[in-house]
This record gives structure tokens, sequence and C-alpha cells, in this order.
């Protein structure tokens, strides 16, 4: 059944020079051209090219891109330059606000303007777009003046916006996505509208008091197929009607802003759900999730490590609990066993993170003693590790002197854990070198007089022999110690051995050309 018919104004002006100009404020409109029994509601976009569509003296919309536009007062803007091919998009919105679906498409006959949504053609019967209860669709112009000249008038003729009833049966599931399910017992009727593959929009009518009501969102992207939403459940629901819009997106959004958290996790993709009741209306909300088997293997993923965030009011990320569901559940529910399944509840409806918790190792602290030793003399640096990351992981921390790596130590620690490493190490040349643990400074380390002979007597380049050891001292409530093995005893340069080039000052250069090579050799453990 046709239920809307109606001839609308579009008029566009060609100009010989000059830019598109868009003028700084669009106009206030308080009412829209509903029509069909408010079946269509046919308004301005609220965006910057709503301003070229306005509702003419009988309420009508009309499409006007010339100066003779009451809503332009740029003096600057004239019309649309000759010769060019381009699009304004989001001049109008049509909202269908009926009970049922509706096919809605434009009828125009000009050659040189094309009416789009979302960059395609929707002219004619045949590039309909079907919306669902209460869907808006954005409209826009694609514009083609090669061909014509100044002062043409484009589109004088009229344009129609038609309609018509469809039944969610007869609904193309391959264009929409549009599924609607009823329950045997006389539960609430679900409606999923799939706009794109990352987007969906819930709707369930007839809901009783109290009753839960049960999306399936059929794995929309968040970061594509590796991390997707299975669905959503609203518990204690006192609405008799309730809607909800969802859209993933593997990196944030552009009114949002990325995640950030004091532990730094990792974020994997974003989900944004607005909706269309009160929220003291529904007493809590489950996300349902899943993530690719593979996808955690191949970067190193622990289940338990997936988290979410959410964004609070004042732009603060929270994190929300996830529970991974257990493989028997899986199995008696049937859902894909390659896939990992996961749930989180909160009583708040916003943008979400969804996340992975991964281990920050940050050395807190580190010193040398003593800050003045001979060649061939011990020296011990120690450093605080902590790790404040939200998992727990292991890691390399390396000693430098003059960024030059001199000895690694592996340590694992657990969330929030810390430990006090040691590294013993004996100096074998003159020199004046700048320690580091992990990129944090430990001091300056004198050996001997850069300038002259080591105050032993030897050589700057004289060696001495150990072996290797470092101690490791953790604290999480209690103390525990790790230390490496012993090498080999004797004259074997270290891989830590370094050639230093920049030393701290000119001293230290003259140094380096007498003594040539300096060596860092471990104290044997004692």
């Amino acid at each position: 059944m046709l239920i809307h018919y109606r001839t609308l104004t579009l008029a566009l002006l060609l100009v010989a020079a000059g830019s598109l100009a868009f003028a700084s404020g669009a106009a206030v409109v308080d009412d829209a051209d509903t029509v069909a029994d408010s079946d269509l509601a046919v308004q301005p976009a609220d965006d910057p090219n709503g301003r070229y569509a306005y509702l003419n003296d009988d309420d009508e919309i009309a499409i006007d891109v010339s100066a003779s536009n009451p809503n332009i007062r740029d003096p600057s803007f004239e019309g649309v330059n000759v010769g060019k091919t381009g699009r304004i998009d989001d001049v109008f919105t049509v909202t269908y606000t009926g009970d049922e679906y509706a096919r809605v498409w434009i009828g125009d006959a000009s050659e040189n303007v094309t009416f789009v949504a979302d960059g395609d053609s929707i002219e004619g019967e045949a590039n309909n777009v079907t919306l669902a209860p209460n869907e808006t669709v954005a409209v826009g112009l694609a514009l083609d003046t090669r061909g014509t000249a100044a002062g043409a008038q484009l589109g004088a003729d009229e344009f129609s916006i038609e309609a018509e009833i469809a039944e969610p049966e007869e609904v193309d599931a391959t264009a929409t996505g549009a599924s609607t399910q009823g329950t045997a017992d006389g539960g609430p009727t679900t409606t999923v509208v799939s706009p794109s593959a990352d987007r969906r929009e819930f709707v369930a009518s007839g809901v009783e008091s109290g009753a839960e009501v049960r999306f399936r969102a059929d794995g929309m992207p968040i970061d594509r197929d590796n991390v997707t939403l299975e669905g959503i459940d609203l518990a204690g629901v006192r609405n008799d009607r309730v809607e909800l819009n969802a859209v993933g997106s593997p990196v944030s959004f552009a009114n949002g802003s990325a995640l950030t958290a004091p532990t730094r996790p990792r974020p994997v993709g974003y989900l944004s759900l607005a909706h269309e009741f009160a929220p003291h209306a529904v007493d809590a909300m489950t996300i349902r999730l899943s993530a690719d088997r593979d996808y955690l293997n191949a970067t190193g993923t622990d289940p338990a490590d997936v988290t979410l965030y959410r964004q609070t009011d004042a732009g603060d990320w929270e994190a929300v609990s996830v529970e991974v569901v257990d493989e028997a559940v899986v199995d008696i529910l049937g859902l894909p066993e390659d896939r990992v399944h996961f749930r989180a509840t909160t009583t708040e409806f916003s943008t979400f993170a969804v996340a992975t918790r991964e281990p920050r190792f940050d050395v807190t602290a580190a010193t040398v003693s003593p800050e003045a030793i001979d060649p061939g003399e011990n020296v011990t640096v120690r450093a605080t590790v902590r790790n404040g990351g939200g998992a727990a992981g292991e890691r390399a921390v390396t000693l430098t002197a003059d960024g030059n790596s001199v000895a690694s130590e592996t340590v694992a620690l657990a969330p929030n854990e810390t430990a006090t490493l040691s590294f013993d190490e004996t100096v074998s040349a003159a020199g004046a070198y700048d320690l580091a643990v992990g990129g944090t400074p430990a001091g300056t380390l004198l050996v001997g007089d850069p300038g002259g002979d080591p105050a032993g007597g030897e050589g700057s380049n004289s060696e001495a022999t150990g072996g290797d050891g470092e101690s490791v001292e953790t604290a999480s409530g209690s103390d525990a110690t790790s230390s490496a093995a012993d090498t080999e005893a004797g004259p074997t340069e270290e891989p830590g051995g370094i050639e230093f080039v920049e030393l701290g000052g000119l001293l230290a250069a003259l140094a380096l050309a007498v003594a040539g090579l300096a060596l860092f050799r471990r104290m044997p453990r004692s």
C-alpha cells in the first residue's frame, strides 16, 4: 500500500566561480513536515548542511542551495560551481513513525542532482531504504554540474518522497538485516535491524513489568571478527516498549575519547549504546561478547585478562567486571566453540571499551653504591621494579652504562607486586659512566682517575675476573629471592661488555683514547 506522495521544492543556482560556502549558523526548526497520518516526518537535518533545507509557508520541506535561501546570510554565497561534481550530505531527514515497516524512496527527474543516503542513490522504488518503526534516514545531494552554464537553475521541478508499508516478514533481510521474534508464551516481541554490519537497532514491545528482554546481535563486529557483540539482555524492564541502538568500532568514536586507565589496558574495540528509555526503567544490562580463539592465541591474550571499561559522564573510564562463560555452558547453549564467550553486567548505559589487561613494569627507583671506585673493584646497582598493570607477567630489566647494555635480569610479578633487583659488577677501566636500570637513572659512577693512572697503579686496560650474580627480592605480602645461574669462571668477556664511545666530558674522552676498551665484570655471589 502506498502511504505517501508529496511534491516538494528543489532549487540550485549555478555560478561560474567560487566554492560552495556554508553559512555560520543554521535556522532553528520547531516543526517537521509530517504527512500520511504521522507515518513520515521530514525535516532539515540537525547538521550544518541542514541549513539548505527549510519548511516553507505550506509546512513543506524546501531544498534551496542558492542565495535565495533565507537561512544563508553569507553575502559571498551565490550557489554551486559549474563543471564540478560533489556531494552535500545530511541535508534533511525522513523518520518513519508508524508501527510496522516502510520502504522509502525519492522521486526526482533531475539529471544533475541525485538524492543519496550513505552515499548511495535512493531515487526510485528499486533504490528504496527500509525503515523500522521510529528509524530515521539522512538524505543528501550528489551534484554533477558538468556541461552546464552559469546562471542555470537545476531541480526547479518538484521532487517527491514516497513510502510503502512493508511487513517485517517481507523485509529483505540481505538489505536491512531485520528480524522479528515473538515468544510462544506471549512474551515481548523483539525486532533487530542491521542498518550496517557494525550497527544494530533493537526494539522490544509488549513487555510485562519486571520482565527480561533478550536481544540477539548475531556477531556484530566490534574489532572486525576478532571481537563481536553477540547480544544484550535487559533485566527488570518496567517499560512496555524499549529501544536500544548499538554501534561497534575498532577505534575510538569521533565524539568520544580513547581508553585511558592507570593500569594502561590495551583497547581492542569500542561499543556505543544509546537508549530510548529512562535509566531507572531497567534494573541491569548484560552485554554478551565473543572473541576468536585464534586471535586471542596469536596476541598472547589470556581470556581471563579480557575486560570492559565504561566511560562516565565526566569522560573517565571505569572497569566493568567480565565473566568468561564456562565451556560446559557454551556446549549446552550450542555456542560456537571456536570462540571464547564473555558476559558483563552493568547498570549504566554509555560508551564501552573492550580491552585486555596487560602487565606494566616500571622501575620506580635506582641507586648505585659506591659512587666512586678504583678499576677492578665492585659496584652494586639496586632498583625497585613494580608491576602497575592489570595482569601478571615477566620482563627482562636491563642495567646500562652510557646507554649500552651491561646486564639483564628477568623478573616475574603479579599485579601491584614489587621486586628489588641487585646488580653486582666489577669495572675494569677508568671512566665516568652514567648508569640506568630500565631507563631510570641510577647515578654516575666514577672509576679511578679518568685523566690519569688508576689509583691502584694498574693500566686502564686491566681486567678483573669473577662470576655472575644478581639477587631479586619481591614484595606482595611475602618475600621471594631468585638468582641467575653462575657462569663459568675465567676471563671470558661477557655479552654485557661495552665499548664506550660517548662519555660524560672531555676528561672521559681523553681516558677513552688511552684506555681503549672498558669492561664490566660481575662479582661472584657471596
